[in-house]
């Protein structure tokens, strides 16, 4: 698990994302990379001095002569990757940790797709689109898109509010070919009008695209308001609001709020057929790479 405090530090996307994802595969039983990306075709007779890791045999038993399974390449999978760069996503303000979790975990799935020869796309947006690049599979794409993220660990915090839901439509509309539409964000977007979320995740859905929701918390005090109680000035970090209050003034009416938004977004998402993931930024990256894993086998 990296240290997302520390993470800016060593200022290289690229090398942390392989360094992510290796340790994450040394951690499995069988690397998923392996046949993960060819489908059985036909047989065909075994070749003297070939390796016999393809012979088939149960047709052996049946026949008693060696036959090969031949593979094709799977058509490629096309991912949008996207991340919320809105001001909610700099918080905790210590170690700018959604923001930085989001990019390493998209960098990782970066390196994942391009093991994979799949294409890859990256979007950030706010209350716009900010990067767009192109959705292709060459290594110079590759390292482009890292270079983006690397720029995009390295900003100071914005003054953005969040704008998922004209994204999401935007979006939508944009992506012709079916798709998988990976997103990160905390979804913090208008969450007392929450029928336009659900409404932009639905189009894309509608359109035929798979969706992979991430969404982004810190856990510890997003949804549990675990706070010292003494004095503290909450700020709201998109519309810079303030409230001055001791936590037991506010935790309870706080997590009823947040509690029926976020069951709110799980059966919506569940209904929509999205597959939603919790992605605490406490809890390490292997939880996202896993998830991705299971979407792409799908």
């Amino acid at each position: 698990m990296l240290d997302l405090a520390k993470i800016r530090e060593y200022g290289n996307v690229e090398f942390l994302a392989k360094q992510l994802v290796e340790g994450f595969i040394t951690g499995l039983h069988k690397s998923p990379f392996h046949g993960f990306s060819v489908e059985f075709a036909e047989h065909r007779l075994y070749n003297t001095g070939e390796s016999t890791r393809y012979i088939d045999w149960k047709v052996f038993g049946k026949t008693d002569r060696l036959y090969v399974k031949r593979y094709e390449e799977e058509t490629n999978l096309r991912c949008h990757i996207l991340i919320d760069t809105s001001s909610s996503m700099y918080y905790p303000e210590k170690t700018n940790g959604k923001i930085t979790f989001s990019t390493m975990a998209a960098g990782a799935l970066a390196y994942m797709l391009q093991k994979q020869r799949d294409a890859v796309s990256l979007l950030t947006f706010s209350d716009e689109i900010e990067i767009q690049t192109p959705i292709k599979s060459t290594p110079s794409h590759i390292h482009k898109i890292f270079m983006d993220l690397e720029s995009l660990l390295q900003k100071p915090k914005p003054q953005k509010r969040t704008s998922v839901v004209e994204t999401l439509h935007e979006i939508a509309e944009k992506i012709h070919k079916r798709s998988l539409v990976v997103i990160f964000s905390d979804m913090f977007d208008d969450i007392n009008n929450s029928e336009r979320l659900f409404s932009a995740m639905q189009h894309l859905r509608h359109n035929m695209h798979e969706v992979l929701l991430f969404h982004v918390t810190d856990r510890n005090t997003e949804e549990d308001f675990n706070f010292e109680e003494r004095p503290y000035e909450f700020v709201d970090l998109e519309t810079g609001e303030k409230v001055k209050a001791q936590p037991s003034q506010v935790k309870e009416q706080y997590q009823a709020a947040i509690k029926e938004f976020y069951h709110d977004l799980k059966l919506k998402c569940g209904q929509y057929k999205i597959d939603f993931i919790e992605a605490d930024i406490n809890q390490g990256f292997d939880p996202i790479l896993s998830a991705f894993l299971v979407k792409r086998r799908k």
